[in-house]
């Protein structure tokens, strides 16, 4: 399975960094470029803060004639606007995904998640989604969406092309043992999670009740990693998902995961607890 949305969020991301670089290197001050190109000021900045939905190949072929770019430099720098320009599934819902959350999950090598109450949505079978988003304060139409996208959002563990990515994730014997649905409903959900404990790409862990409270973190985190691009964090609450802009406690968030990956049974483990969860529910 292939993704025509893949490596857009983080190509958009990459051709930012790189606006900024040369801005500064052709030593002009962004509202500099924008007199020059006749642009309301705060649009350069704009751009090399990723605030933009979709980059316009005249604007940067206009900012790379300012910045004197030429060659395989220009060449290198267009391929990424036209990967940035491609436009993701994801953006025909924006009553779901506020930011680029998606974006950036579609896109991440590896991802590591913990949630502590929960199961992280990559996991979730059909029935524990609806039944967690029954009980929460959304209304019929963003759950029916909600649904829709996160189960498109599952696909990525699928992909076959070699772009799926790692998925590390550390999860709670509390996620499982609510009383939501039916045994049947709750025994599927753990078998789910042993089969994809089975996977080439997918590490899970879980801290059991016998362990005490769920150890490192009582948020739900999302880290992202990229080969050669900083990990971006995301925290999940009841009524959004923000990005940790903040480069040290994104480094503390991702520091504690360790914590309680190191805290919870190893993946073979787990793997064997999860089956024997599942066999008290038949």
């Amino acid at each position: 399975m292939s993704d025509d949305g893949y490596g857009a969020t983080l190509a958009k991301r990459r051709l930012s960094h790189h606006l900024a670089v040369l801005r500064k290197r052709s030593g002009h001050t962004a509202n500099h470029v924008c007199d020059i190109l006749d642009w309301g000021r705060g649009k350069v900045g704009r751009f090399e803060a990723n605030q933009w939905k979709r980059p316009e190949m005249s604007d940067i072929r206009d900012l790379l004639r300012i910045y004197g770019v030429e060659g395989a430099e220009k060449e290198e720098i267009e391929e990424i606007a036209v990967r940035a320009r491609v436009r993701p599934w994801w953006r025909d819902f924006p009553q779901i995904f506020e930011n680029e959350f998606a974006g950036f999950e579609n896109d991440a090598t590896q991802i590591r998640a913990f949630m502590p109450l929960v199961l992280p949505a990559l996991l979730q079978t059909t029935d524990y989604m609806e039944s967690f988003m029954r009980i929460g304060a959304r209304p019929p139409v963003w759950r029916e969406k909600a649904l829709e996208t996160r189960l498109r959002r599952q696909e990525i563990l699928d992909r076959a092309d070699g772009t799926a990515p790692k998925f590390l994730a550390v999860i709670t014997e509390a996620s499982l043992m609510y009383k939501w649905g039916t045994r049947v409903d709750r025994r599927e959900q753990i078998e789910h999670l042993v089969e994809l404990s089975r996977r080439p790409n997918v590490e899970l862990r879980i801290q059991r009740f016998a362990d005490g409270p769920p150890t490192g973190m009582h948020s739900m985190v999302n880290i992202f990693d990229f080969p050669g691009e900083p990990s971006i964090v995301f925290l999940e609450t009841d009524f959004a998902i923000e990005e940790v802009g903040n480069t040290e406690q994104a480094n503390s968030y991702i520091e504690t995961y360790g914590r309680a990956s190191a805290a919870s049974l190893e993946p073979g483990d787990t793997t064997l607890y999860l089956s024997q969860l599942a066999e008290q529910l038949e």
